[in-house]
């Protein structure tokens, strides 16, 4: 049976096609319990279960997580190292569930900096669900909003410079079009957990006119009822994109 904030979603159908989250306070709650940090990340996967299959209860078309950021290569090896091994995990694992469900995963960001067992499992997942038409799940993995905008800069560069490309063509269009988002509409509703009050380098282009939406929950607290919450709050909003009245 449908909860009472689902239900009070479907009510209003105003659901936003894009959501993105910056899933964050896995650290935290290995703390607060005395496990290591590692064991955080673990318990986070099941956050991310209950995320996705939230969005697809609720008819969101694209859910985007950020999962490993370019900061994070900076962390302890033996960290990094646990990390990639809960990527390989998640995509041997969870593989069979969401393709059951219709979904159909994009890895983005810097692939080139995995090693090749994890470039394996991403690919694993990325082909094993092509094709899902219920939900796009983007897991930004080894990503940065600043990185990403030197790459597109970069790009453009190269395209003056081939004559494929004059300078007063380049417009917004053109740059959201070497983004790693190229051709998604932007994210309506960021939600990030802990409690904290900052984009950490995410999505720094797309999210010009995004709602966000801060809860304290930590991550792997975070289930489809906070999901459904924040989509509740999204819908109380008046999104004027700069005007004085939404269209």
């Amino acid at each position: 049976m449908a909860s009472e904030r689902l239900e009070r979603i479907r009510v209003s159908g105003d659901v936003p096609r894009h959501v993105a989250v910056i899933m964050d306070g896995n650290g935290r709650w290995a703390r607060q319990r005395g496990l290591p940090r590692h064991m955080g990340h673990r318990e986070g996967m099941k956050a991310v279960r209950e995320t996705i299959e939230g969005a697809v209860e609720a008819g969101i078309e694209i859910l985007t997580l950020f999962a490993f950021s370019t900061e994070n290569w900076n962390r302890p090896e033996q960290e990094v190292a646990a990390l990639m091994n809960l990527l390989q995990l998640y995509a041997r694992k969870e593989l069979p569930e969401l393709r059951r469900q219709g979904v159909e995963v994009h890895v983005l960001g810097q692939i080139e900096r995995l090693d090749a067992q994890t470039r394996r499992a991403v690919e694993t997942i990325v082909n094993g669900t092509r094709g899902g038409t219920e939900l796009r799940l983007n897991l930004m993995v080894s990503y940065g909003g600043r990185e990403e905008l030197v790459r597109a800069a970069r790009l453009l560069a190269e395209r003056v410079r081939d004559g494929t490309l004059a300078p007063e063509d380049i417009d917004e269009a053109a740059l959201a079009g070497t983004l790693f988002t190229a051709g998604l509409p932007d994210p309506d509703l960021l939600i990030r957990t802990s409690g904290e009050y900052r984009i950490s380098n995410f999505m720094l282009w797309q999210l010009a006119y995004t709602e966000l939406h801060i809860t304290p929950v930590l991550w792997p607290d975070f289930d489809r009822e906070h999901l459904f919450e924040a989509v509740l709050d999204y819908q109380r909003r008046e999104r004027r994109f700069g005007r004085v009245q939404a269209p």
